[in-house]
């Protein structure tokens, strides 16, 4: 039986308010146990919650830049468990109605694109963390992420491979990072992935039992666990046993995902609306004012790479794979460079000194202008693209600017056409056998010819141009 592996995002964003989503302790990451956890984050008795007005700011914001509905009134509710870490009892979050439903995001894998639908997202508070590692048999809470604003975001079941959910969890690492709602670190946790993962046979239109994957923190592991789980699910029925609906945990170390409780359902967590909160009303003018705000989205900017710059669809999508990536794009192209040029130098030459050392856009030792002027030479025929090569390599390790390093290490183009057929007819004069067999119809020996050539300017001389006068000398 052919098989179709279905699966739908759960992804927690932290928001990047510096004071937590119902007091005022601070959010920042490494602080010792316990310090930046208040009163009102300790449940004590009498304390009240107060909505941090940036967290819906921020929400307002994801919900614009989705297309989404936002809901002018939208309400908070208790989500009732018991756990160490949750000293109240029960998680402030959304239930029936959120503050963001029905919003799009459009994915790109390779030159195909697709449309995901983002069902809703909610605000909500997170819990604190239990140590088990640290403390023999015994158990330590820390509270400092209790009441850290989180944005719950929940994809519709549209996403068909482990391939997929990576370029959506990417694309949407992307947004939220590009408007500044999160800081997307997924090693601190402010971007967290649960996976709902479920198999049916192909062609079927009933989904199956889906079993969710908790916490993931890489786009590496979330594309490993979910191709795990299919083909777990697959086994388990082509073996005839049934999938029970499960949260399930994923080991990096052995690759494989293990069940750690039964999958509850919303009745178990007793929603009902806060009492200690009162309906968020969101007012036309301040979404106005935020709308304002936006910066040009992702999705836009690939449309206007595509239609003003000529670029394909996947140029597009990976100059905007980073608000910062596609501002040094920008800037490279407002320094003279052309397009098609710029963008090949930035995917292909940066792009590789970058993932070499480990760093990001923001940390290129090449400047915007440097490569647009490196850029510039090649297109007046300055350089060949073999010599900007070894441009590229002094511009990175510091050496100056672009013409003083062409001037200093003597790679200027040889394109002076009295001087290409001296060097020429002193390369056909002493390669009398090349001659012959090209004569002879021999196409490789033209070639050869021109490789002397090339070695006798040290790589200097205009490759067109060579071609051009070595058929003239030899026809």
């Amino acid at each position: 039986m052919q098989w179709e592996t279905v699966i739908g995002l759960e992804v927690h964003v932290q928001l990047t308010t510096a004071a937590k989503i119902f007091s005022g302790a601070a959010t920042a990451f490494g602080a010792a146990p316990n310090t930046q956890a208040c009163a009102v984050d300790l449940a004590l008795p009498g304390v009240l919650p107060v909505l941090n007005k940036g967290a819906v700011e921020r929400a307002i914001r994801f919900g614009l830049a989705i297309g989404a509905r936002l809901n002018r009134i939208n309400v908070f509710a208790r989500k009732n468990y018991f756990y160490p870490d949750l000293p109240k009892g029960y998680q402030i979050s959304q239930y029936e109605r959120p503050i963001i439903e029905d919003g799009r995001l459009a994915i790109t894998l390779g030159e195909t694109s697709k449309t995901i639908r983002i069902v809703r997202a909610h605000l909500e508070e997170d819990a604190g963390k239990s140590l088990h590692e640290d403390f023999h048999g015994m158990t330590g809470i820390d509270l400092n992420r209790a009441g850290t604003p989180l944005l719950e975001i929940v994809s519709a079941p549209d996403l068909r491979s482990a391939q997929e959910a990576v370029a959506y969890a990417r694309a949407l690492h992307n947004l939220v990072t590009w408007i500044g709602i999160c800081d997307g670190n997924m090693q601190e946790g402010s971007f967290r992935v649960d996976a709902n993962v479920s198999v049916r046979p192909r062609g079927s239109d009933t989904l199956g039992t889906r079993r969710e994957i908790k916490n993931l923190n890489s786009f590496r592991f979330l594309e490993q666990a979910i191709e795990y789980e299919a083909r777990w699910q697959i086994a388990e029925l082509e073996d005839g046993r049934p999938i029970r609906q499960a949260t399930v945990l994923f080991d990096p170390d052995t690759g494989e995902t293990r069940m750690m409780r039964s999958k509850e359902e919303a009745h178990d967590y007793r929603y009902f609306p806060d009492p200690d909160l009162l309906p968020v009303r969101l007012d036309e003018a301040w979404i106005e004012e935020v709308r304002a705000g936006l910066p040009e989205l992702p999705q836009d900017k690939q449309a206007r790479y595509q239609s003003e710059l000529g670029l394909s669809a996947y140029d597009a999508a990976t100059l905007t794979s980073s608000r910062a990536l596609a501002e040094y794009f920008e800037a490279v192209l407002a320094a003279g460079a052309p397009a098609k040029p710029a963008a090949n130098w930035v995917m292909g030459d940066l792009a590789a000194a970058l993932n070499r050392e480990g760093l990001d856009i923001a940390a290129s030792r090449i400047a915007p202008a440097q490569l647009a002027g490196l850029i510039r030479r090649i297109e007046d025929g300055t350089l060949s693209s073999k010599l900007a090569k070894e441009v590229f390599a002094a511009l990175w390790a510091g050496e100056g600017e672009v013409d003083a390093i062409i001037e200093a290490r003597g790679l200027r183009q040889v394109s002076d056409s009295a001087e290409l057929e001296a060097i020429i007819d002193q390369v056909i004069a002493a390669n009398p056998k090349s001659v012959q067999e090209y004569r002879a119809g021999k196409e490789k020996a033209f070639n050869a010819l021109v490789g002397q050539v090339m070695k006798a300017t040290r790589g200097r001389a205009n490759p067109q141009q060579v071609n051009a006068l070595l058929k003239a000398r030899l026809d």
